[in-house]
């Protein structure tokens, strides 16, 4: 059962994340290389100011734009996908289920929990954005994920009314508690960039874990079956 497990995690993690990869670099990559354009023209000074607030490190390695940029995202795109496509291959073989459309209800949750969830508190930012300090940040965004994916295994397995409550107690929980804030909101990027960039990174999770949850669920039913 363990090598199905992450044989399955292994190969539905590269297709997600190689079809991830392929959309972030058509939709997201273009607009963030707008933003950038945007951040270098406000000028040295400014960005010396906000490298403080931004968490940002002007001495730090970064990638060149080009196929350096894109190798490095494919390449946590594929491992980030092997490691979610772990959490899902595991689930399947502990609900003892499989195929794609087992698979694909595990990717919706896992869209809903590491997306949707922490989006709605802290939304993808362009670069030259006003943010809070990195590591609050960090772990809200963590707690969001567990409380949203614990809120949703109490509803959806659990069932019954005392799951229901609990789980939509926990799904509200990081919400009512808040999202750490920078003290001042803003950006350098006009306003119709970071709408459509908010758009284009809800848009690639949901592609990125619809094709993992199904991928992954097709490939652990047919180790399965073998």
């Amino acid at each position: 059962m363990f090598r199905r497990i992450v044989f399955a995690a292994v190969l539905g993690g590269l297709i997600a994340g190689g079809i991830a990869t392929a959309v972030q670099a058509v939709r997201a990559v273009p607009l963030i290389l707008q933003a950038e354009m945007f951040e270098e023209a406000a000028g040295k000074a400014t960005l010396q100011d906000q490298a403080a607030a931004h968490d940002h490190d002007e001495d730090a390695w970064a990638p060149a734009d080009g196929w350096e940029r894109t190798g490095s995202t494919l390449l946590f795109n594929l491992l980030a996908g092997v490691g979610f496509g772990l959490l899902i291959a595991a689930g399947l073989a502990l609900r003892g289920q499989g195929g794609w459309k087992a698979g694909l209800v595990w990717g919706v949750c896992g869209y809903l929990s590491f997306v949707v969830a922490p989006a709605l508190g802290l939304p993808p930012e362009l670069p030259g954005a006003e943010v809070a300090p990195l590591a609050p940040r960090q772990i809200w965004w963590a707690a969001t994920a567990a409380a949203t994916a614990g809120g949703l295994a109490l509803i959806l397995v659990r069932r019954g009314a005392i799951g229901i409550v609990l789980g939509l107690a926990l799904l509200a929980l990081p919400h009512l508690l808040g999202a750490p804030q920078p003290a001042e909101h803003g950006g350098i990027a006009p306003a119709a960039l970071v709408r459509e960039f908010i758009v284009v990174v809800l848009v690639t999770g949901l592609v990125f874990w619809l094709a993992l949850g199904a991928s992954t669920g097709a490939i652990y039913r047919r180790l399965s079956a073998a």
